[in-house]
């Protein structure tokens, strides 16, 4: 698939895994755009097997709960794919099994999208810029301002507002580290169940 011109030319293909790409409803439907690491699972660093994966005690509750009124993306930041500290095959192997792990218990996530570059590349696709967000939105008819963002850095509550969206900040993760640089009122929980409580009370 080559790159549209205004995409760096290494934001296409490997770094993007979705089983569903091609699937759209007939109405605008909303989702949840999830972080990996520190959100749904512990952030143990850069990870590249699927027996260092660790789930939240409650991520396949709060998904379930999320399924049934919203499509389901995950968003990852994996620069040590360009530090070379991990492969981009590592990080599909560790996405794979997420992926099937939640798909087993009934969570079905829509597609997978992975930045695997350094903040300095310039590169289109690391959040907060709303590449991959906008991606979602033409691919699977998503409504991004009935959507909501999920995750443990600022870079997630930033990614939402780019896109007219809402940011949760979950606490989790490194989301105590960071707590501090977080530059805009937002939404602060202890984690994703609580962040799906939000969320469904305001969405009700």
């Amino acid at each position: 698939m080559p790159p549209s011109p205004d995409v760096h030319p290494h934001c296409t293909g490997s770094e993007m895994k979705s089983t569903n790409s091609t699937i759209r409803c007939e109405h605008p439907r909303p989702a949840v755009f999830l972080d990996r690491d520190g959100t749904l699972i512990e952030d143990h660093g850069d990870l590249s097997d699927p027996s260092q994966v660790v789930f939240y005690e409650d991520t396949v509750t709060a998904l379930l709960r999320l399924a049934d009124r919203f499509a389901l993306f995950i968003v990852t930041n994996q620069s040590g794919v360009a530090k070379g500290t991990i492969t981009i095959e590592g990080v599909h192997r560790v996405n794979g099994y997420v992926e099937e792990y939640l798909a087993a218990r009934g969570v079905p996530i829509a597609a997978i999208y992975v930045c695997p570059h350094l903040r300095s590349s310039g590169c289109e696709c690391i959040k907060p810029k709303p590449h991959f967000l906008k991606e979602a939105e033409r691919n699977f008819n998503i409504d991004l301002r009935r959507s909501f963002v999920i995750g443990d850095h600022p870079h997630d509550v930033e990614l939402a507002m780019q896109v007219g969206a809402t940011g949760i900040y979950v606490l989790s993760g490194h989301g105590m580290k960071h707590r501090g640089e977080l530059t805009m009122e937002t939404i602060v929980v202890d984690g994703i169940g609580e962040a799906t409580d939000k969320i469904l009370a305001t969405a009700s």
